[in-house]
Parts: C-alpha cells; structure tokens; sequence
C-alpha cells in the first residue's frame, strides 16, 4: 500500500478524561502522549472535528528531517475511542499504517514495552473500540502493566493508580515509551522493534 509522503503520523494516547483517572495504570498512554507534547514544545488544544485534544508538530530531528505528527488524547471515555480517532484520522487524511496506539497492556511484565502492527485487542477496550471503527491494521506500543495480584479483578486493577514501588521508575518507562514512539515513527517498526521489544 502506497503512503502519502506528506501524510503526518497520529499517534493516540489512550486513557480515560479528568482528573479522578490522571494516574491509572490504564492513562499510561496518556503519561506518554503528554510527555511527547513537552518534546514537541506545545500544548493539547480541543480539535475542530473530534472529540479529542491534540497539538501538531514534529518529531525526530531538527528541520525537514523530522516526522509530521499529531498527537491525540480522546476526551471520550476508553471503550469509546474509536470514534474520535476516526474522525481525527479523517481530518488529518492520515493512513490507518501511521496510527498508533499507545496503551497499557495486563499480559507483559511492567515497564516491558512491545511494538507491533495489527492484532488482536487481547481484552482491551480502548483497542477494541478502534478496531471495530478502522479494522486492525495500525500500530500499537503497548506499555506493560502487569497482572492484577490475588484475585483483584482486572477492571479494579487497571483504574487503580500505580503503586509507591512502580513510581518509583514510572518516569523512566514513561520516558522510554516516548522514545519508542520517536524510533517508530523515524525508523520504522523493525528498527525500533529492535531497539525497545526488550
């Protein structure tokens, strides 16, 4: 499939909106989005078309040289994301192969990232909810979390706030999820695969 050279990159952070789910394992995507908007030296606008928050810019290195992208946060709640991603994915004229979805996911070990194109949802609904609105062919950087200890079931485990202990190196993981954003988006997913499916 040919790309439009010109077409930017979207990359969606998904989490859930306001304040009472800021620091939920499950707005990991958000941590990430909101820290490439600090890379990118802007800040999140409400978009004209989409229920979402954005800000453009580019990535990689100075000048030409670097990536056009849009950076996403949907204000809708998680199992409703697909909605505002369409529509900014129809705005922006943006190719399902340069959207990616950063999230949390339950089955890797926390901190451990994962990048792939295309799959299954695995349960979750923020990926479920694009997937039936687009089909499944973008790109995911998935954010391990770990499982929910005992028998805590997994929608309580995943809007609980990280713990003291995972705090601890949250900045760092966060970080080095952006970076894998960056590498995927300027390299390519084999490249960055490499460098961060550790």
């Amino acid at each position: 499939m040919t790309t439009d050279a010109s077409a930017p990159w979207l990359v969606v952070g998904l989490g859930n909106p306001g304040p009472g789910y800021a620091d939920n394992r499950h707005n990991v995507g958000f941590m990430v989005a909101d820290l490439l908007a600090e890379r990118v030296g802007g800040s999140f606008k409400r978009a004209q078309k989409a229920q979402a928050q954005v800000i453009e810019g580019r990535i990689g290195p100075p000048g030409p040289a670097g990536r056009r992208v849009v950076l996403a946060k949907p204000s809708s709640y998680m199992n409703l994301s697909g909605g505002p991603v369409v529509a900014l994915r129809d705005f922006y004229k943006v190719p399902v192969e340069r959207i990616v979805a950063v999230h949390d996911e339950l089955d890797i070990d926390y901190g451990t990232l994962r990048l792939k194109l295309g799959g299954g949802d695995n349960g979750h609904n923020g990926l479920k909810s694009m997937t039936k609105a687009m089909g499944p062919g973008y790109h995911r950087v998935r954010f391990g979390i770990g499982r929910p200890p005992g028998r805590m079931q997994v929608a309580d485990f995943v809007l609980r706030d990280f713990s003291s202990v995972e705090r601890k190196e949250l900045a760092y993981f966060v970080d080095r999820a952006a970076d894998a954003v960056e590498a995927l988006v300027t390299e390519g997913l084999e490249r960055a695969q490499s460098a961060y499916n550790s």
